[in-house]
């Protein structure tokens, strides 16, 4: 009878410390969502990836008639380009991980 009692108080010092941590995990997420609020964080970021998405079109409006105007040494230049971004990030992301 005693190893009953032992076990079901284990499991309520468990259930307890278990109650607390996710009382502290609520807590923490409410401080977050706060602040993420209290900075307009939530409402520019619509803004700004509409923003960043119009840039992108036209950048890659640019870049298409760039190469439709044959200037080859141009389209060259930014492939270079892309691919040594590409390769600098993947081995910057290969040191961090």
């Amino acid at each position: 009878m005693s190893e009953a009692y032992e076990r079901e108080r284990q499991n309520n010092d468990s259930l307890s410390a278990l109650q607390q941590k996710v009382s502290q995990l609520r807590s923490v997420t409410v401080d977050i969502y706060d602040t993420a609020r209290d900075q307009h964080v939530l409402d520019s970021t619509s803004s700004t990836f509409s923003s960043m998405s119009g840039s992108l079109k036209t950048s890659a409006r640019r870049l298409g008639v760039m190469a439709g105007q044959g200037n080859k040494v141009a389209v060259f230049k930014l492939a270079g380009i892309i691919v040594a971004v590409v390769v600098c990030g993947w081995w910057l992301v290969s040191l961090v991980l």
